[in-house]
C-alpha cells in the first residue's frame, strides 16, 4: 500500500503534492499586496472602518477649505479696515476697526479650533480604529460649522461697511488729481511771476508768499502714507487755493500799477479842486452871518480851517503813496491812496455843507409853507394808512403821528418872531417826515406778517 501510495503519488497524485509545496509561496506573495491596496491600510474590520476614515478625511477637507475661505475672508477685510482709516478717522470708523479686531479674537478662537482638531486625530495612522475616526469627523464637522458661522459674521461686517468703504475710496479716488492740481497750480504761480518780473515789477511780497508754499510742496511730495489722506487732501487744497491767488495777483500786477499812477493823478487833482472849493466857504460862512441868526451857521464855522488842514494832510499821504509805488510796495500804496480819497470824501462833503445850507435857508425863507405841506403830507398819508380796515386806529401808530402833527404846528410857530431859526424849522420837519415814514414801515410789516 505504501508503494501504492509512493506511485500514486509519484504519478496521478503528483499535482497535490505540488500545490502543497506551493501554498506556503503565494500566501508569502500575496500578504505584501493586502497591504499595498488602499494606501498601505490594514483591512481592520473591513469596508466600515474604512468607510469612519473616508467620512473623518471628507470632514477634514471640508473643515480646510472653511478656514482657508475665513482666512481670505479676514486678509481681504483688514485692507478694507486699512482703506477706511487712511481716510475717515470718524466715530463711526473708529467702531469699525473696533468691531473688526473683535472679530478677529473670534477668528482666533475658532481656527485654534479647527488646527487643534485636526492636529488631534492623525487619519493616515495605520491602526486608526472605527470610533477614533468617528470622533475625529465629529469634532471636524463641529470646526467646520464654527469657521463657517463665523465667516458668516464677517461677510455681515463687511457689508455693513459699504457706505465707510464708498467714502474712502471716493477720497482716494480725489486724491491725485487734487496733489497734481496743487503742483500744477504752484507752476503756473511761477511762471506768471516769472512773466511780471520781466516787465520790470519786482512782487516781492508775491514772490514771497509763493516760497512760503515751498514747503507744503515737500509734503504733498511725500505723500499720503506718512502725512494722512485726509491731511493730503485739505493741504492739496490749501495749496491750490494760495497758488491760484498768487497767480492771479501777479497776472493783475501792471494793471494793478497802472490802476495807481492813475489814482494818484486824479487824487492829486481833486486835493486842488478841493482846495479852491475851500477858498469859497468863508463868502457863504459871511452871507449866513449878515442873514441868519447864529443857530443856523455856527455848527459850519470851523469849515474852512478844517477842509485846509485835510487837503495838506490829503498831500502828506499823496506824496508817501508816490513813494510807496516807486519802491513798488503795493499794498501800502493802495493802503495810503484809500486814506487819501477819505480825506476828500469828508472834506468836499463839509466845504458843500455850507453852500447846500445857504441855498436851503434861502428857499425855506421865501417859502417856508412848501416844507410845511410835504411834512403834513407825510402824516396824512401815515393817518390813512393807519385808519385802512379800521374804525378806530391802533393807539401804537396814532400816539406818534398825533404828535408829529403837534411838532409841524410847533416848528411853524417857531417862525414868528425877528430872527427865526430857519435851520431848526427844517430839522423838525424833516424829523417829522421820517417819524411818519417809520409809523407806515411798522404798519406794513405787521400786517404782511399777519397775512401769513
Amino acid at each position: 500500500m505504501a508503494s501504492d501510495v509512493r506511485g500514486g503519488a509519484a504519478s496521478g497524485g503528483g499535482s497535490v503534492v505540488g500545490l502543497v509545496l506551493v501554498l506556503p509561496v503565494l500566501v508569502g506573495a500575496l500578504l505584501p499586496l493586502s497591504f499595498a491596496g488602499g494606501g498601505g491600510r490594514r483591512w481592520f474590520g473591513g469596508g466600515r472602518q474604512e468607510g469612519q476614515r473616508a467620512e473623518a478625511q471628507a470632514a477634514k477637507d471640508a473643515a480646510a477649505a472653511a478656514f482657508y475661505e475665513l482666512d481670505t475672508a479676514q486678509r481681504g477685510l483688514r485692507i478694507t479696515i486699512e482703506t477706511i482709516t487712511a481716510v475717515d478717522g470718524s466715530p463711526e470708523a473708529r467702531r469699525a476697526v473696533e468691531q473688526f479686531a473683535a472679530l478677529g479674537r473670534r477668528i482666533d478662537e475658532v481656527s485654534h479650533a479647527y488646527i487643534s482638531a485636526v492636529d488631534a486625530h492623525d487619519l493616515d495612522r495605520d491602526e486608526l480604529d472605527a470610533g477614533t475616526a468617528q470622533r475625529a469627523r465629529g469634532e471636524l464637522v463641529r470646526a467646520r460649522e464654527e469657521l463657517e458661522r463665523v465667516k458668516g459674521e464677517l461677510d455681515r461686517f463687511e457689508s455693513g461697511l459699504a457706505p465707510l468703504l464708498g467714502r474712502a475710496e471716493t477720497q482716494l479716488a480725489r486724491l491725485a488729481p487734487a496733489v497734481e492740481r496743487a503742483r500744477q497750480a504752484l507752476r503756473g504761480a511761477s511762471e506768471a511771476l516769472d512773466s511780471v518780473r520781466g516787465t520790470g515789477l519786482r512782487a516781492d511780497d508775491l514772490a514771497a508768499r509763493l516760497a512760503a508754499l515751498g514747503p507744503e510742496l515737500t509734503r504733498l511730495n511725500e505723500g499720503a502714507g506718512r502725512h494722512g489722506v485726509a491731511e493730503t487732501l485739505e493741504r492739496a487744497d490749501r495749496v491750490l487755493r494760495d497758488a491760484e491767488a498768487v497767480r492771479a495777483e501777479a497776472e493783475r500786477l501792471p494793471e494793478r500799477a497802472a490802476e495807481i499812477d492813475k489814482r494818484l493823478v486824479s487824487l492829486r487833482t481833486r486835493a486842488q479842486a478841493l482846495t479852491t472849493r475851500a477858498e469859497a466857504v468863508e463868502p457863504v460862512l459871511s452871507e449866513l452871518r449878515r442873514r441868519y441868526s447864529a443857530a443856523c451857521w455856527q455848527d459850519l464855522q470851523h469849515v474852512p480851517e478844517q477842509a485846509a488842514g485835510a487837503v495838506r494832510q490829503a498831500e502828506e499821504r499823496l506824496a508817501e503813496a508816490a513813494v510807496a509805488r516807486a519802491e513798488q510796495r503795493w499794498p501800502d500804496a493802495t493802503a495810503l491812496l484809500s486814506t487819501v480819497r477819505a480825506l476828500l470824501d469828508t472834506t468836499g462833503e463839509a466845504v458843500s455843507a455850507a453852500g447846500d445850507r445857504l441855498r436851503r435857508l434861502d428857499a425855506v425863507a421865501k417859502d417856508p409853507t412848501a416844507e410845511t405841506d410835504r411834512a403834513r403830507f407825510a402824516v396824512r398819508d401815515a393817518q390813512r394808512l393807519a385808519m385802512e380796515g379800521r374804525s378806530r386806529p391802533d393807539p401804537r401808530h396814532a400816539g406818534p403821528l398825533d404828535e408829529a402833527v403837534a411838532r409841524i404846528e410847533r416848528a411853524v410857530e417857531g417862525l414868528e418872531g425877528r430872527h427865526p431859526d430857519y435851520w431848526h424849522f427844517l430839522m423838525e420837519l424833516e424829523a417829522v417826515r421820517a417819524e411818519a415814514a417809520r409809523v407806515v414801515a411798522a404798519i406794513r410789516e405787521e400786517r404782511g406778517a399777519g397775512a401769513h
